[in-house]
């Protein structure tokens, strides 16, 4: 039994006092978390036909997307590794918790001698280290944060999952337009260079026009190949996202749905919906707690253990029929350990401020990339506008061709250079409109929108 003294008891009061005073400073400067989400008033940009939505699912409605969606949270191994990360969190979680708890051992032993033969001993130990310092408290706190981040990893995990099947969905529908205007593309330029040849033969045309004629239709037959490796590549990349070998439902029309631009609010409820920046907060508060336990380590602990042994030469005797036993408490506080224990300490304080600007870092990168959101839909929205005016602009003029050549006041190849350029222009529409949509769900997901969970 260990008995203290009041002037040791004081002495350990006031170390502890001063180590506890240590801990409470930072080794850093910076604003706080709240203040770096406040320091962002407005957005830069503003809306004008945005829809408030929960989701970001809720933006585009695709017949078939929801079991697209079911199976690559199923079977997607990248993101059920984050899953699994999250569930090793509640694991260690619990193996730091049982440190609150005694333990119990048992043992039983056999020994042979010349002298005294055989000789049995059985044990049973209890054992525990109180808390006083709150040191385990503060090591489960800290698994507790660590358990609150890896939860928001996980549903950013999730978020991200979702609208990479999304973008690449829309991706083979579009790969599947700009596929068909290639092909009404090549099917005019066939009838011309047939054209071309009747009437070469009938002595109206040159060698030259057919030439041109032909180099038009090779390189749209490239086009076409370029375009169906590039089908067959998104629906791999499908296949890769949903972790399958197998698609089905597939899309099979031609024409890009419609994808609603999500509401921005203000920056600072924007971006607290984020999970990647919950998912920094949650480390900062860890790290913070084992701070505190790197401190708590220099002070002394103090144990109690209990135990009953039993001694005798037969193995039924010695299960504890005449136990003896005995109450140790002890008292222990390290004194050197070459620096050890106080370079765990600057550790700890340098992985809290290292915790701290992967926040800021965290926190300008998402800014960024809702200002980049916002701005490209402007820009795109724009684009969008004067690139149908262009269209609309082109298939009038093109109708007005067309009925010059039928009066023969325009050649072949003039009325073929406007029909080319309504197809371009058809192509870059079809591109921009795809922009625009992958564009919205980038916003949403920089907003802070994510999935049911």
């Amino acid at each position: 039994m260990v008995y203290f003294k009041k002037h040791s008891t004081g002495l350990l009061l006031a170390l502890s006092c001063t180590l506890a005073a240590c801990s409470s400073q930072p080794s850093y400067q910076g604003n706080s978390t709240e203040q770096s989400l406040k320091q962002h008033a407005n957005w830069q940009y503003t809306q004008s036909n945005a829809q408030q939505v929960n989701y970001i699912t809720d933006l585009v409605d695709i017949e078939g997307l929801d079991s697209l969606i079911e199976q690559a949270v199923t079977n997607n191994p990248s993101f059920n590794q984050v899953h699994v990360a999250l569930k090793l969190a509640y694991a260690q979680r619990d193996v730091t918790a049982a440190s609150q708890w005694f333990s119990v051992d048992a043992g039983f032993d056999a020994q042979r001698s010349k002298t005294e033969g055989t000789q049995y001993s059985s044990s049973v130990g209890i054992s525990w280290e109180a808390d006083i310092w709150q040191k385990i408290a503060d090591n489960v706190a800290a698994q507790d944060m660590t358990i609150a981040s890896n939860q928001a990893t996980y549903q950013g995990a999730k978020d991200t999952l979702v609208a990479s099947v999304i973008r690449t969905y829309l991706n083979i529908i579009l790969q599947q337009n700009l596929l068909d205007i290639e092909q009404q593309r090549l099917v005019v330029l066939q009838n011309n260079e047939q054209s071309i040849v009747e009437r070469y033969q009938y002595g109206l045309g040159d060698l030259e026009a057919l030439d041109t004629a032909r180099t038009s239709t090779a390189s749209t037959r490239a086009t076409i190949a370029d375009y169906q490796e590039q089908i067959a590549k998104a629906k791999r990349a499908l296949m890769l996202i949903v972790g399958t070998d197998k698609l089905q439902n597939l899309p099979s029309t031609l024409t890009l749905p419609s994808v609603i631009e999500p509401l921005s609010t203000l920056p600072e409820q924007d971006l607290a919906r984020r999970p990647d920046l919950q998912s920094a907060y949650y480390n900062i508060q860890a790290k913070h707690y084992l701070v505190d336990v790197s401190y708590k380590e220099l002070l002394p602990s103090i144990s109690l253990s209990a135990s009953l042994s039993d001694f005798a030469s037969t193995p039924s005797q010695a299960l504890l029929t005449s136990p003896v036993w005995s109450l140790l408490g002890s008292l222990s506080a390290p004194l050197f350990e070459g620096g050890a224990l106080r370079a765990q300490v600057d550790i700890a304080k340098l992985n809290a401020e290292q915790a701290f600007w992967q926040y800021q870092d965290t926190l300008l990168s998402a800014v960024n990339e809702v200002e980049n959101a916002l701005g490209q839909e402007q820009s795109l929205t724009e684009q969008q506008l004067q690139i149908s005016n262009a269209l609309a602009s082109a298939k009038r003029s093109f109708s007005n061709y067309q009925s010059k050549y039928q009066q023969g006041l325009v050649d072949i190849l003039d009325l073929l250079t406007v029909q080319q350029k309504v197809y371009d222009l058809q192509a870059q529409l079809s591109q921009i409109n795809y922009t625009l949509l992958t564009n919205r769900i980038d916003l949403g997901l920089a907003l802070g929108l994510g999935v049911s969970s």
